[in-house]
């Protein structure tokens, strides 16, 4: 018997259905504040827009490309509060704001951060996850990532 294809409804991503919590799961705090200590790019005095804050922002940013700079930091810091985490002093800034904190912020803890955490969720036993020596990869449709360099192989993308 036939069934039909499950599926999300109309008009949603599954990026949306991806919480801050997931985020904060996979990009520990403690990494986070450690990464930014060692790129001495951590805040010196208390900013709107602190640092550790900023990098949940650029990876949200990657999630949801169609929306507002400023509806995301809203959902960020929002979500963040909800983690029970003490930002209160963190609020809502206009789009130069938002903007000088990415610039302080730079792209090397960025970068640092994902050669850290994005790795290769299988092994050599994961029964599927490879054929013959090469590992299987997967690309979920996306319109946007990375270039490779030649350093880089495609084992970095695991989805």
């Amino acid at each position: 018997m036939a069934r039909t294809v499950a599926g999300l409804p109309e008009g949603t991503r599954v990026s949306d259905y991806v919480t801050l919590g997931v985020l904060a799961d996979r990009i520990p705090v403690s990494r986070v504040h450690e990464v930014l200590r060692q790129e001495g790019r951590q805040s010196q005095r208390e900013r709107l827009l602190p640092a550790y804050v900023m990098v949940y922002y650029v990876v949200a940013l990657a999630l949801y490309m169609h929306v507002s700079y400023s509806e995301v930091l809203r959902c960020v810091v929002e979500g963040l509060q909800w983690l029970g985490w003490p930002i209160r002093h963190v609020r809502q800034t206009g789009r130069s704001g938002i903007s000088q904190a990415r610039s302080r912020l730079g792209f090397q803890p960025m970068k640092r951060l994902y050669e850290e955490l994005v790795l290769p969720i299988t092994t050599e036993n994961t029964r599927g996850a490879h054929y013959r020596q090469w590992r299987l990869v997967s690309i979920d449709g996306s319109t946007e990532f990375p270039p490779l360099s030649r350093t880089d192989s495609l084992s970095r993308l695991v989805c």
